[in-house]
């Protein structure tokens, strides 16, 4: 199944990020799906400090490891692309 598919792939990585980047204020259905992780659309007020537990913890979870920052750009944007990228589907 695509990760975009998966609703508890969804939530694990939205509970992995609140929890990783200190956001326990924000439940994880405040988190849409669609919405830039980084932009100011989204809830979580993401700064750079946590990109980089964001990075660490998809490798220690997911086994994941993203190289650079311009892969991390890439893959994390999104729940649904992030999702996708961890879980492609077939």
């Amino acid at each position: 199944m695509k990760g975009s598919l998966d609703t508890a792939l969804k939530l694990r990585l939205k509970t992995m990020i609140i929890e990783e980047c200190e956001k326990e204020d924000i439940r994880p259905a405040e988190v849409a799906d669609h919405v830039q992780l980084f932009s100011d659309a989204c809830v979580l007020e993401l700064d750079s400090l946590d990109a980089l537990q964001i990075s660490v913890a998809l490798q220690n979870q997911f086994g994941v490891r993203l190289p650079d920052s311009k892969a991390f750009r890439r893959h994390v944007t999104t729940i649904n692309e992030l999702a996708d990228f961890i879980q492609p589907g077939s």
